[in-house]
């Protein structure tokens, strides 16, 4: 039989949605086109993602980009009943309204003085195209934000329709920040869309912030500007970015401006990589060549490994943060396969929660080690490991017959991941074997914290 066309009210919001971001994606293409750089045929380098696709180039601000493999099927004999999740908010605006209006206001001064090249004139007519749309929403989720933890809860259950079936117990916590409460209402709002006979306690609170959010005082002040990375980052910092080129071509004097250079860069570099995050179809990759926006990569790179994830420096101090974390993890789940239930814990909080987790659980290219700075990118990406609304789940089976171990495997961005722990049927593991695995990664945690405690 003939499928029918769907009605133009279902048509249109697509029609109207590609139209208005068709010029984001023109801008898009024609910086990849303007490459030079000659692609081999064999695997990518992090260089090669990074020039070929410059909206990686945002790293943790890398949009949602959704499960790229097929997903492993559970032995025979086995079903899912639980699911374990984290994930982190979803698009949001820049932290805060200051980080547009700082950009804003060195071009609107330029303007004022008669400063700005032409190129600097079509910058500020975009910047205040950007800054109707983010006026006032500085640090909250993005309508895109929302359609991401949207499609996340759709595709759980449509892949493990066997955990919310009848009466399942599914609760939702987040932390206190709005873009992690919106986020689980979202997500929420996904599951029920599909299934409207869930219940779904919610809540955001301080009650579970131990878990959700926990960082030991000896990690924030690893993180401080005393901390012993400092000198480091500073090095390459100061080896990597060059503002010359970008200012001269928005300026035609800086003399009379109080203007950072290398501020400046960083300032339109935040800018121009949120921007696949918001709704207004804006690009600014022009602004940069390829070489410069790859080198504001890893030097943001190189930033969030030392703060979030297992620089070896930190001697797995800030990896140590995800504790609480992965014991509510292993607690939860106890609970779960003891008392029989089925259903799904969701929990929401940030890129600084998620990242360490991955790390201290030891996910295969989620915890690499690289002291060399120029060499951290080969070791760990933070596009790869945390774009926005990353998250992680562990998904539990059991044997339908009632006799035989209980199967967990884990994901992250809804791939499938390895532990470094022996199986036959990888990526699934017993749960026995498993726990074992991070029952012992989250006592070596403890022991870091007390050990910095002393």
């Amino acid at each position: 039989m003939a499928r029918c066309p769907p009605p133009p009210v279902i048509i249109l919001p697509f029609i109207l949605s590609m139209l208005r971001n068709i010029r984001k994606y023109i801008a898009v293409a024609t910086f990849a086109l303007s490459l030079s750089y000659a692609f081999s045929a064999s695997a990518l380098s992090v260089k090669d993602e990074v020039l070929g696709n410059p909206e990686k180039a945002g790293g943790v601000y890398y949009a949602y980009p959704g499960p790229a493999d097929s997903l492993a099927v559970a032995p025979d004999g086995y079903e899912p009943f639980y699911i374990s999740h984290y994930g982190r908010h979803g698009s949001r605006y820049l932290i805060s309204d200051e980080d547009y209006t700082r950009v804003l206001s060195h071009f609107l001064k330029a303007d004022s003085l008669g400063l700005l090249t032409d190129a600097g004139q079509d910058v500020l007519m975009r910047l205040w195209e950007v800054w109707k749309e983010a006026d006032g929403r500085g640090g909250e989720l993005t309508p895109l934000g929302a359609r991401q933890h949207k499609g996340i809860a759709r595709r759980m259950l449509q892949n493990y329709p066997a955990v919310f079936r009848d009466s399942a117990e599914i609760t939702a916590r987040s932390t206190q920040v709005m873009r992690c409460a919106h986020s689980m209402m979202a997500f929420c709002e996904g599951l029920k869309e599909l299934d409207p006979s869930l219940v779904i306690p919610k809540e955001s609170s301080k009650r579970w912030m131990s878990h959700l959010c926990w960082w030991t005082p000896q990690a924030a002040e690893w993180n401080s500007d005393r901390g012993p990375w400092k000198e480091t980052y500073d090095t390459f910092e100061k080896e990597n970015i060059n503002p010359d080129r970008l200012v001269g071509s928005l300026f035609t004097a800086t003399e009379t401006l109080p203007l950072n250079p290398a501020e400046l860069m960083w300032g339109l570099y935040w800018v121009a990589v949120d921007m696949q995050n918001m709704e207004t179809p804006v690009s600014f990759f022009d602004v940069f060549t390829p070489e410069e926006l790859y080198a504001l990569w890893r030097v943001n790179n190189l930033s969030f490994y030392i703060h979030n994830a297992s620089y070896p420096m930190s001697q797995g101090l800030i990896v140590a943060n995800a504790r609480n974390l992965l014991d509510n993890i292993i607690l939860t789940a106890d609970e779960y396969i003891a008392e029989g239930k089925h259903g799904a814990t969701l929990r929401f909080g940030h890129d600084g929660n998620i990242t360490p987790l991955a790390a201290l659980m030891k996910f295969d290219g989620f915890c690499g080690e690289e002291s060399d700075p120029a060499k951290v990118e080969e070791a760990w990406a933070n596009f790869k490991v945390t774009p926005m609304a990353s998250n992680m789940q562990a998904v539990f089976f059991r044997p339908v017959a009632g006799e035989g171990d209980i199967l967990v495997k884990f994901m992250m961005n809804e791939n499938d991941v390895m532990l470094p722990i022996e199986s036959s049927i990888a990526p699934f593991y017993t749960w026995t074997a498993a726990r074992e695995f991070l029952k012992s990664q989250a006592d070596d945690a403890t022991a870091i914290i007390v050990r910095s405690q002393q």
